[in-house]
């Protein structure tokens, strides 16, 4: 059963906090999504603007989780802005999610995204209730498969040329999951 919580939560692991996007993560959320890294393999497009930033923050993600359609966590490590995490694509009905990240450049590779996505798959089954959490990553987004690899999803298969990129080719997405009676194994 579902249990959708009545506020944003605040999640923390060691020097990682995830919590509710605020107004002052919206300057560093534009220049950190400036990263041509991030629109290569996220959904936040490449033309990005401060509005953006803006409309996430006071609109997209209060709404989403009113509406319950998704969760959308700010990152900090040691105190400073370091990215996103979400649950996104949500079906309550069916007890499933998809979960998405994102980090600034200057904090990937030290097992924080690892860190980061253990901690809200283990929100999502323990308290929001989610029997299954999938990712989407993009074939040639080599860390991001060791993310998920590390934090103890599966992968499950490859959708073939799923993602359209900007200079109009086509990449595989692999997909990944965790379910939650092998979560608890």
């Amino acid at each position: 059963m579902i249990w959708w919580p009545t506020e944003v939560p605040t999640l923390h692991y060691g020097l990682i906090t995830l919590r509710k996007p605020e107004e002052r993560d919206i300057v560093p959320l534009y220049e950190g999504v400036q990263d041509p890294i991030i629109p290569k393999f996220t959904r936040i497009p490449a033309n990005y603007q401060m509005t953006n930033a803006e409309h996430y923050v006071r609109e997209r993600s209060p709404n989403g989780f009113t509406m319950r359609t998704e969760l959308q966590l700010a990152l900090e490590y040691d105190g400073k802005f370091a990215g996103a995490l979400s649950f996104h694509t949500l079906n309550l009905e069916e007890a499933k999610a998809e979960i998405g990240y994102w980090l600034t450049a200057d904090v990937r590779g030290k097992g924080i995204a690892t860190q980061a996505t253990k901690l809200l798959t283990e929100y999502g089954f323990e308290t929001i209730g989610f029997h299954r959490i999938e990712a989407l990553v993009v074939e040639s987004n080599k860390p991001s498969l060791k993310v998920l690899s590390n934090a103890g999803y599966q992968q499950e298969g490859v959708l073939r040329d799923k993602s359209f990129q900007d200079d109009g080719t086509r990449e595989n997405m692999i997909m990944f999951a965790a379910i939650r009676t092998d979560w608890e194994a």
